[in-house]
């Protein structure tokens, strides 16, 4: 698979500011493919990296679970597993597998207790399926959980969901968690989308925040120490509970993962690279429901759309007249020979990465009637739980096509910017 992705950072010394417009940061310079390979302008290194620098001080002496999965790897691509493993600095017992297991092949509702890792010999404890937190027996054993997961920026991702479930046990069970940081692939600077109304939080919306958040998983950890109602536990166990978070080295909030040198491991299956990545939040909403398809089965994993009953021609045609800011529709055809639209970002300043995936939901109900006003309630309750709010499902469950996008997309801008002044305080990162 080709690890490219249409996204080119901020040009360095041209942002001055640490908060900037989410839809103009100051100065983007002009988009190109850009090099999973392409090498860091200052030192870089993860939390894993950073730990074992410190030869692994912070966990001397405890007994240590891992959380993680196949991209949680230090900056040598060697899995952060076998870091632990390895050191003679550290004891660890347990390990814990998110959706899609620690090794990307865990199907959901396996046993989870009693199982030992064919790899390491260690047991073995699955949080997708039958347990999505930890019981009380599953941390029986160990003092400190390590935290080491991938996420994309992305609020439905459910690595991120895993993080606050296992954060609640181990506040619970007097048990410590320590969570390695890695990159935002999309940069600290891009907030956009609606956020999560409180009554649509579930594993697939665990964090109150815009669908594209411009946090790291530990800045992630930290809001949901430091704020109260994020956790569904007991105000003492937040409080007394104890986060500790490692740092990266020589990340800025500008930085999107090409320029941090590293290359990417496959987060899960339909995200097996860059690509993939950025398009997740195109167009990931906006086939939910409705005619569209985003590729998921195709060469280009959320670039790659259809619509049955529609050319190429036509559906580019209505893609085009919709004047969508920062994108450009290229036909394909990929190694199967299917046609489709490959989703191309021209202009990172001007891109608002859920965008499209509203006129997606227009233009179904301009194609479809309205397939949102006689949606059951299993497709619609999920479709809920993704975008998150109400007033949008209201609106276009009621008037369809008529829906006014753009005064959503205003209020979502405004709300996003909202946000992200409000969640500088959980800021690890504050250099642009």
């Amino acid at each position: 698979m080709n690890e490219r992705a249409d996204i080119q950072p901020v040009r360095q010394g041209m942002a001055r500011r640490t908060f900037l417009p989410l839809a103009a940061m100051a100065a983007a310079g002009p988009l190109a493919a850009a090099s999973a390979e392409q090498k860091p302008r200052r030192p870089f290194r993860l939390g894993i990296d950073v730990l074992a620098a410190g030869r692994f001080k912070h966990l001397a002496g405890k007994r240590v679970g891992l959380l993680t999965h196949p991209a949680g790897v230090n900056g040598r691509r060697l899995s952060t597993v076998e870091v632990l493993r390895r050191s003679p600095d550290v004891n660890l017992v347990a390990l814990y597998g998110p959706e899609h297991g620690i090794y990307g092949d865990e199907k959901a509702n396996v046993p989870v207790l009693d199982r030992i890792d064919r790899r390491t010999g260690l047991p073995v404890y699955s949080l997708y399926g039958q347990y999505r937190k930890p019981t009380p027996e599953m941390l029986s054993k160990i003092d400190t959980l390590v935290v080491d997961l991938q996420d994309v920026g992305v609020r439905s991702y459910t690595y991120v969901s895993c993080m606050r479930y296992a954060m609640e046990a181990c506040f619970e069970n007097d048990v410590e968690m320590v969570v390695l940081d890695r990159p935002n692939p999309l940069g600290g600077l891009k907030v956009d989308g609606p956020p999560l109304d409180r009554q649509f939080m579930s594993y697939v919306g665990a964090f109150q925040v815009p669908y594209v958040h411009g946090l790291t998983i530990g800045e992630l950890a930290r809001m949901a120490k430091e704020r109260p109602g994020t956790l569904k536990t007991s105000e003492a166990a937040r409080k007394n509970g104890r986060l500790r978070i490692i740092p990266m080295s020589g990340w800025k909030r500008s930085m999107l993962w090409t320029q941090t040198g590293l290359r990417w491991v496959a987060t899960s299956p339909y995200i097996p690279d860059l690509s993939a990545v950025l398009g997740y939040p195109m167009t990931g909403l906006g086939a939910q429901m409705g005619g569209f398809r985003h590729g998921i089965g195709s060469d280009y994993p959320f670039r790659f759309l259809t619509f049955k009953g529609k050319s190429l021609h036509e559906l580019k045609a209505a893609l085009d007249a919709r004047r969508i800011r920062g994108v450009s529709f290229v036909p394909k055809r990929d190694s199967r020979g299917k046609e489709g639209l490959y989703v191309k970002v021209d202009n990172w300043a001007a891109f608002r990465p859920t965008e499209l995936s509203f006129h997606m939901m227009m233009l179904s109900c301009s194609w479809m009637g309205n397939p949102f006003a006689d949606a059951n309630t299993g497709p619609a309750l999920l479709f809920n739980k993704h975008v998150g709010s109400q007033a949008w499902w209201e609106a276009i469950t009621r008037q369809g096509r008529n829906t006014d996008l753009q005064g959503f997309l205003g209020l979502w801008g405004r709300q996003a910017r909202s946000f992200q002044q409000g969640s500088r305080k959980f800021w690890i990162y504050h250099q642009v």
